[in-house]
């Protein structure tokens, strides 16, 4: 018996801390909840005492509000009912108040237990604790950071301005002129991409990136800034040309697509929150110095952990790495090319963080020939503030732990990836039968490189 009551006691402690929405009925009372599985929350339950519906376990007993109520008043008062009929009455909701002697007979056979009526002390401490928890829950969340009005404008700006300049239908694709795999230079590199493909998918890499030619985005949106930004003169010289395509096969096909992706960064760059408060040549400098990023970023989107591919719609548009090394790119850029989109792919970046991401990425200060550094700074922090917090208020953990210096990190390995890019670049441009496959918009902007 004691052992009965020892645990009853802990049971009575632990029901003194439940929360409670209601705290003036529940603080006098214990109710408990459906035990797990027992009731199917879409059919209605029934007080066992009266056949009203029920609200719950109130004293051991699934019953309504009104019988609970009626239950505890008459513990409470060690009241004495004598039933005036023959001491049997059938209790229903339309005359449970008739007979309270017989109402209360049946709350004892249906299980209801006096022991389970909390005193007034607990009452009391129960509505404390009540009290206390909705202050702490009250001043949690006032504590929680929160996106102001104007961060939440940034980002909703910038998520429009990437919808604006990506199709992840890639569609346009069918545009460029047609990728030519060239099966004898391909052999060779695709024994390389083999190999990259097992080291990435069995370590637990944190970089990633895209080629330089893996991305696109519609909608051409023609910045007035650079001079040689003609999309139909270099089409017109595109279907003009002879191209051997003995050696570099798919530089044609890749060097349409940088072209495409550039003009599509530009797009989106010319939608970023105080990027035309820039003069034109802080525009075109950090343009110039970012675009190869931002496309290796952007490609991530079609970036695929299974095989380590870009795929973008049809097979003929599913790069993989032997595809890049020809058109001209070795794998000094591209194994840790690939090796960084694996480790931005597990990021598993919200679109809202991606696209934070690439417009810090572009208004970066320290590019090579900015004027007016402290106002790309002063921008860049306005982003990266925005970021962080968002990280904090939306990004669940833990996916969130140390998101915002992961993502820091990104944009340090970029720049790696960027200095080879422009150094196999170069190798490629010194080149007369390679150079003229490449597009007027990828000259100006590889070609002319501010360094």
């Amino acid at each position: 018996m004691s052992q009965l009551q020892s645990s009853w006691e802990t049971h009575r402690q632990d029901m003194a801390y439940l929360p409670d929405p209601d705290m003036e009925t529940v603080a006098a009372s214990t109710s408990l909840p459906d035990p797990a599985g027992e009731f199917d929350r879409n059919v209605p339950r029934i007080c066992g005492v009266c056949g009203d519906r029920a609200t719950g376990f109130h004293f051991n007993a699934m019953t309504c509000e009104g019988c609970k109520g009626f239950f505890r008043r008459s513990m409470k008062r060690k009241a004495m009912f004598t039933c005036p009929f023959n001491g049997d009455c059938k209790i229903t909701k339309d005359n449970r108040r008739h007979c309270q002697a017989c109402r209360l007979k049946r709350c004892v056979d249906i299980g209801m237990m006096k022991e389970f009526i909390l005193t007034d002390e607990e009452v009391q401490r129960k509505r404390e604790m009540i009290l206390k928890r909705k202050e702490e829950e009250a001043l949690k969340e006032s504590l929680k950071p929160k996106l102001s009005e104007e961060q939440q404008k940034v980002i909703d700006i910038l998520l429009e301005a990437h919808h604006k300049t990506y199709d992840p239908t890639y569609s346009d694709f069918t545009k460029f002129r047609p990728p030519v795999r060239s099966r004898s230079s391909s052999r060779v590199a695709a024994r390389s991409s083999s190999m990259l493909t097992q080291d990435f998918s069995s370590e637990d890499s944190t970089d990633a990136f895209s080629s330089d030619a893996f991305s696109t985005f519609p909608e051409s949106v023609e910045p007035p800034m650079f001079s040689n930004l003609v999309l139909s003169e270099e089409n017109d010289e595109s279907s003009s040309m002879n191209i051997e395509f003995s050696h570099l096969s798919m530089l044609p096909h890749l060097a349409d697509l940088v072209s495409y992706s550039i003009q599509k960064v530009i797009g989106f760059a010319k939608m970023i929150p105080g990027f035309r408060d820039l003069t034109a040549e802080d525009q075109i400098a950090l343009l110039k110095s970012s675009a190869i990023e931002v496309i290796m970023l952007r490609s991530n989107q079609s970036f695929t952990l299974e095989d380590m591919s870009w795929t973008c719609g049809s097979t003929d548009f599913k790069y993989k790495v032997s595809d890049v090394t020809q058109a001209g790119h070795s794998m000094d850029l591209l194994e840790p090319l690939v090796k960084f989109q694996v480790g931005l792919k597990k990021l598993n970046l919200h679109e809202e963080e991606h696209v934070l991401l690439m417009a810090i990425c572009i208004l970066s200060p320290d590019r090579p020939g900015v004027q007016d550094t402290s106002l790309v700074e002063a921008i860049q922090d306005r982003l990266s503030d925005t970021l962080q917090t968002y990280i904090r208020c939306r990004h669940p953990p833990p996916g969130s732990r140390l998101l915002y210096a992961k993502m820091i990190q990104k944009l340090a390995d970029l720049r790696s990836l960027n200095e080879e890019h422009s150094k196999q670049y170069r190798c490629l441009s010194f080149q007369p039968e390679h150079s003229m496959q490449l597009t007027p918009l990828v000259l100006e902007v590889f070609g002319n490189e501010i360094s």
